[in-house]
């Protein structure tokens, strides 16, 4: 009878960890063209295999039409959950209201598809625009502001744009600040910010004092666009803690970059899918209606870190960047303390 038990137990066992390993999660990337989503990838791929999970994957290449048919493809692949990076909040809706019908859990990653039965996980997206222009402002309380921000296509835009208001509005009413310039980025390509940023720049006959720039795709168009118009030392930000904007930090052509640990968002997107997959709910989500539609989703939102010259040593600290990479070209007095 024991020798039975034992048999049995031993199969439940190998049962249970088949029924693990057999949890198929998809993962639809909008695109690859930002850094920081390689080390995203990495950190989902690294969760899912310690739970002994498989890793499926599509890349949209920029097209909301092609990312409609990846979900398509990642379902039929056999896909239990979905973490979707959507390049189109919209254009997305058809394939993430299939997927939830048919019991396959959505997870937005990063960015807000605001349909129901969606789960939900970022950082908080309004303070990292608060944090990007209080740094900002910091250095240029008054003057002619500039606004680059992200994708019209990505909720986080204006999620973003809300949060920089809050900190500018005051002296944007007491006259303190114009906004020279307020634009979208499409597809949140760096060409596109810097195209516009040389548009305004000619509109303003060059009289630009700050520019709060949406991520560090975004700030890096600025900053080229200002150096060449031998524009230097006004204050521009960005977010994701980019290497290349992680060494303009260093280097004093941008203020700050929000960072956003991709490290932790995929490990915790990894661990939401296979909860949702499982049937089970993820721990610490909360209930968040904020969105353009006001539906309420169950979401998950991490917390954002501003780097600026003063605390490049955190992300050195945290393995994030190495500190050659980080304090390349850095020399001279004005070296911050990270770089010395």
């Amino acid at each position: 009878m024991h020798f039975k038990s034992t048999l049995t137990a031993v199969a439940l066992g190998l049962a249970a960890f088949g029924a693990c390993a057999q949890t198929v999660v998809g993962v639809s990337w909008s695109n690859f063209q930002e850094e920081r989503w390689k080390t995203d990838e990495a950190a989902i791929k690294a969760e899912l295999e310690k739970h002994g999970a498989k890793y499926i994957s599509a890349d949209a290449g920029g097209s909301p039409e092609k990312q409609l048919g990846d979900i398509e493809g990642l379902m039929a692949k056999g896909a239990k959950a979905l973490i979707v990076l959507a390049m189109d909040k919209d254009a997305i809706l058809p394939a993430v209201t299939k997927a939830v019908r048919q019991k396959v859990p959505v997870v937005a990653y990063d960015r807000l598809i605001e349909a129901p039965g969606v789960f939900y996980i970022t950082f908080d997206n309004v303070e990292v625009g608060r944090m990007q222009a209080r740094e900002v402002f910091k250095l240029a309380p008054k003057g002619n502001y500039v606004f680059i921000k992200g994708s019209p296509t990505d909720p986080n835009a204006n999620f973003l744009r809300a949060g920089a208001q809050e900190v500018v509005d005051a002296a944007v009413k007491k006259g303190d600040i114009k906004i020279v310039g307020d634009e979208y980025t499409e597809g949140w390509k760096p060409e596109v910010a810097q195209k516009n940023m040389e548009q305004i720049l000619t509109k303003a006959g060059g009289k630009v004092d700050a520019v709060v720039a949406a991520n560090d795709g975004t700030a890096g168009g600025v900053v080229a666009a200002l150096t060449a118009k031998g524009i230097k030392g006004i204050p521009v930000s960005g977010q994701d803690a980019d290497f290349a904007a992680l060494n303009r930090v260093a280097l004093g052509t941008q203020t700050v970059s929000v960072w956003k640990d991709s490290r932790e968002l995929g490990k915790e997107a990894a661990d939401a899918a296979l909860a949702l997959a499982a049937g089970k709910p993820v721990d610490k989500a909360t209930s968040w209606d904020k969105g353009e539609k006001k539906i309420a989703l169950q979401s998950r939102f991490l917390t954002p870190v501003p780097i600026t010259k003063d605390n490049l040593d955190v992300v050195v600290k945290a393995g994030w960047i190495k500190k050659a990479e980080l304090c390349k070209g850095v020399s001279g007095d004005k070296a911050p303390a990270a770089c010395k």
